[in-house]
């Protein structure tokens, strides 16, 4: 396989190292906090005996059911609103995803510096307006069909 390293911009290299380090960390974040649910260092919400009574349920359907049996609030957890819920183990499962799905932003922010510096302006202004429509999208102040 032939070496295509000369055709690398320190865009790509810089984005694919902050994408590297937190697939990684996301990664080792989703089986730390697994094992701190299963072997119930961290309480669930759902006691773990119950969850499979929950599998075939939609997620919005799962989480009107886990307020009304467990969590009493006036609304359901949805959106935003787990992170409330991070102290327990069922709840803090979440925090890897959300690290794995916002690390495409982190790299777009990690590049656009260097984009700036070497004066290209235009591709700069791209990758910063999506890491924006990005943040934006993942902020849940778009919300579509509801």
């Amino acid at each position: 396989m032939k070496n295509n390293q000369q055709n690398v911009s320190e865009e790509m290299i810089l984005y694919a190292g902050v994408l590297e380090r937190g697939m990684y960390t996301g990664l080792l974040l989703m089986f730390v906090t697994f094992l701190l649910y299963i072997f119930g260092v961290l309480e669930p919400v759902v006691p773990l005996e119950r969850i499979d009574s929950f599998w075939n349920q939609p997620v919005h359907d799962y989480l009107v059911q886990v307020n009304r049996e467990f969590l009493g609030w006036d609304e359901p957890p949805i959106g935003w609103s787990w992170v409330k819920l991070l102290g327990y183990g069922d709840f803090l499962n979440f925090l890897p995803v959300v690290l794995l799905s916002g690390v495409t932003i982190l790299c777009y922010l990690f590049i656009v510096p260097g984009m700036f510096q070497r004066k290209d302006y235009w591709m700069a202004s791209i990758a910063l307006a999506e890491a924006l429509i990005l943040i934006l999208a993942a902020s849940g102040l778009l919300a579509v069909g509801h």
